[in-house]
């Protein structure tokens, strides 16, 4: 203990133990536990200011440009043969047992007025099934259509405050028809919170720090704290999707996707969807023309101008939106990872300025502030872009009517709402059953999940008039 503390004094950090000799021994231990995990808290304060100091850099003086031609493709326009081409490598892949599945799902629906994991929620489907649920039943599905006899294993990152929750409803649930053994369980790390001039750790109490999720990129050292790489290896795992729980569209291990990424060779690749308009607030996936290598920015990062400039075709030049959906290639994983959390140029701090609930070290008393207070530290996943060369770098643009709605926002809201997911998932519904020939009647029909993972399957209903509500 007294070397833990003499190494924080050193790092300005002396005020932690104001109330130390106070505490119980229970209190001592978990606070001296909390401290160990911050190995080096003076170069953690430096990098901290050095968050600081890109977060107010001028934002114009990035150069850009649309990802190369050879580093694009799309399946709104692709020959049908090329799609086949995909579809029957990456359903022989998981038929080989060699995809696996990342699930981000560390976030509460707090935003929709739950404090469930917001894989809990249910957007009031016909159905009543849960974001979970939907995505399980594809995967189920996935399964049958690859003819595998290897479950596709299925990693759930989950975070302190969902961990539990999150186990407990797989459970209750009975793994929504997944076996048990396919289903791993790993937590995303946490960062502790400072003080707005980024110097200060600040107290929840006077045994805990203030600590939050550390944001999507804390994936990497997630995976390399629950030796994730270790569990791909024994398993043969070769080929890693990843998406987030909130996009009720979503295609759990895509077939096409992983197939695209497998047959070109690529470490990393992406999903994006067209722009809604010119001005919708979304980050583009794009290339740093200094480092010709990929990158994403932010809607601010780019002028009105270049919003609004398009191609030959009439289409917007920059459309790319990230949608936080990508394929890793495990080999490139297991030689990157340990480089990316220990070197800070691949994951740099973002902060983001927050009212945050803290203890006065001297007073000892809690305060709720009004005004922001201080600052919470989160990576972003796609920073370790720029660590991959452009030749192993692939963009796949879907439709997002198909396979894009996530669930943001609160009821009510205009977009990204449980209304629009609703609306969009019984939309893709009607369109799979009436290209098979159905008639449909009503707005709620759904189409499971056990159905149909992409629309095949349903030449039952040819001919067929099939009234909402209805469930098939």
């Amino acid at each position: 203990m007294s070397d833990l503390r003499k190494v924080y004094e050193a790092a300005g950090q002396g005020h932690l133990f104001k109330a130390f000799e106070k505490l119980d021994g229970e209190g001592q231990q978990q606070l001296l536990a909390q401290l160990a995990k911050i190995q080096d808290p003076s170069k953690f304060i430096e990098e901290v200011q050095d968050a600081i100091k890109y977060s107010s850099s001028i934002s114009g003086s990035k150069t850009f440009a649309p990802l190369p031609e050879e580093a694009r493709a799309s399946v709104i326009d692709c020959k049908p043969e090329t799609m086949e081409r995909w579809l029957s490598s990456g359903l022989e892949l998981i038929n080989k047992g060699k995809v696996g599945i990342i699930l981000m799902a560390g976030g509460q629906g707090s935003r929709l007025g739950s404090s469930a994991p917001k894989g809990c929620y249910n957007v009031g489907l016909p159905s009543q099934k849960s974001l979970f649920q939907l995505q399980c039943e594809r995967l189920s599905k996935l399964q049958d259509l690859a003819k595998t006899s290897t479950p596709i294993p299925l990693y759930v990152m989950t975070s302190g405050p969902t961990r539990q929750a999150t186990e407990e409803y797989f459970k209750d649930h009975q793994y929504f028809g997944l076996k048990p053994e396919q289903v791993v369980f790993f937590n995303q790390g946490t960062l502790p919170a400072v003080s707005t001039d980024g110097k200060k750790l600040l107290l929840e109490s006077a045994s805990s720090l203030v600590e939050s999720p550390d944001g999507n990129g804390g994936l990497y050292k997630a995976i390399y704290d629950n030796k994730l790489l270790d569990d791909f290896a024994k398993r043969g795992v070769e080929h890693i999707h990843m998406y987030c729980v909130d996009n009720v569209l979503v295609k759990v291990g895509d077939p096409v996707f992983v197939g695209y990424a497998s047959n070109n060779k690529y470490h990393i690749a992406t999903k994006v969807v067209r722009k809604r308009s010119a001005d919708e607030s979304v980050g583009l996936i794009v290339m740093d023309q200094e480092t010709k290598h990929p990158a994403v920015i932010e809607y601010s990062e780019i002028s009105q101008e270049l919003r609004e400039k398009t191609d030959s075709e009439g289409l917007l030049l920059f459309r790319a939106a990230n949608i936080v959906n990508h394929y890793y290639s495990v080999e490139f994983l297991t030689q990157m990872v340990p480089q990316w959390i220990s070197d800070r140029a691949y994951l740099p701090y973002h902060i983001a300025r927050k009212k945050i609930g803290c203890i006065d070290p001297e007073t000892g008393e809690f305060s709720k502030p009004t005004e922001p207070n201080g600052l919470k530290m989160e990576q972003f996943i796609f920073d370790v872009f720029s660590s991959v060369d452009m030749a192993k770098f692939g963009c796949l643009e879907v439709d997002r009517s198909e396979e894009f709605s996530p669930l943001k926002n609160a009821p009510g809201s205009a977009n990204d709402s449980p209304e629009t997911c609703k609306a969009n998932l019984l939309a893709r519904s009607a369109r799979w059953l009436k290209k098979a020939g159905a008639t449909v009647i009503g707005d709620e029909v759904e189409v499971s999940p056990l159905s149909s993972y992409s629309g095949e399957g349903l030449d039952k209903f040819a001919d067929a008039t099939i009234s909402a509500p209805k469930i098939v």
